[in-house]
């Protein structure tokens, strides 16, 4: 079995996970945060959104400079609905699952480096882009929303078994 197909499996299984989190995110909480130092949820919403990006970045370039000498840093458009980040996920998520796809076990053996000023800040195989920085870091993201909706007294969906709001 490639590897991609290994993946997709899980790639799939968390995409959607994320997705009905994403869901339950009111519109009117996107500038509410838990404190000061926190994220506001609409810009973690954002950042979910956003995150399936890497795979293609990953798989497609064989680096990418977070703030690249001379230019301004990379930023992600900030969304302003639930609507919108869906919109942003779902778009991003198929460009990401047909990268996967499409990558072989060669491919996805390469190294792949994450620059910032020009300076390499890590170099790995790009399948464990995949698993780190894409699916990984979205569980992580994807769990603070869930405190999030909690806080906020949003039903939580449930993930990997039930919820304390839904049972299976």
């Amino acid at each position: 079995m490639a590897l991609s197909e290994s993946l997709l499996p899980e790639f799939d299984h968390e995409m959607a996970n994320t997705r009905k989190t994403l869901e339950r995110v009111p519109d009117d909480k996107f500038d509410w945060q838990p404190h000061e130092k926190s994220t506001k949820m609409g810009g973690l919403a954002t950042h979910l959104a956003n995150i399936p990006t890497w795979a293609s970045h990953a798989i497609n370039k064989d680096s990418i400079d977070l703030a690249p000498p001379g230019e301004p840093p990379l930023r992600a458009t900030p969304l302003n609905s639930t609507a919108e980040a869906l919109e942003t996920f779902d778009k991003n998520v198929a460009d990401a699952r047909a990268a996967i796809a499409g990558a072989s076990d060669e491919h996805l053996f390469q190294p792949w480096s994450l620059l910032s000023g020009g300076n390499t800040v890590l170099t790995m195989p790009r399948v464990a882009v995949l698993r780190s920085f894409v699916m990984n870091h979205l569980i992580h993201h994807r769990a603070q929303l869930g405190v999030y909706l909690r806080l906020n007294d949003v039903a939580v969906p449930s993930i990997y078994g039930p919820s304390a709001d839904e049972e299976m």
